[in-house]
């Protein structure tokens, strides 16, 4: 359980560190997208940018922990590591450009 105020508080508004802490804040939760798309629109009613809460809502799918353990069975920790940078890198990108541009 985290509150949507604390998300918002940290990961809202137009700073520029808001999206990399809205990923870094995705990262341990474990959700499907359909299960995330409430709190995506509680934040974005709390005044989390557009970009920030896209951002949040594909790490909690695309980069959680359960899945990072999975993947521990067949892949190497540096694939693991590799896969995260990559996909984390993209989220923000979006994210910064969704942000940028609404």
């Amino acid at each position: 359980y985290v509150p949507a105020e604390f998300i918002a508080q940290y990961a809202g508004g137009d700073a520029w560190y808001a999206v990399p802490v809205a990923v870094l804040m995705g990262i341990p939760m474990y959700a499907s997208a359909a299960g995330v798309m409430p709190l995506v629109e509680v934040l974005t009613q709390k005044g989390m940018l557009l970009g920030s809460a896209l951002s949040f809502m594909m790490a909690v799918t695309a980069l959680s922990l359960p899945e990072a353990i999975i993947l521990k069975q067949i892949l190497h920790i540096r694939l693991i590591a590799l896969f995260f940078a990559i996909i984390g890198a993209g989220i923000m990108g979006i994210g910064f450009l969704f942000n940028t541009i609404l």
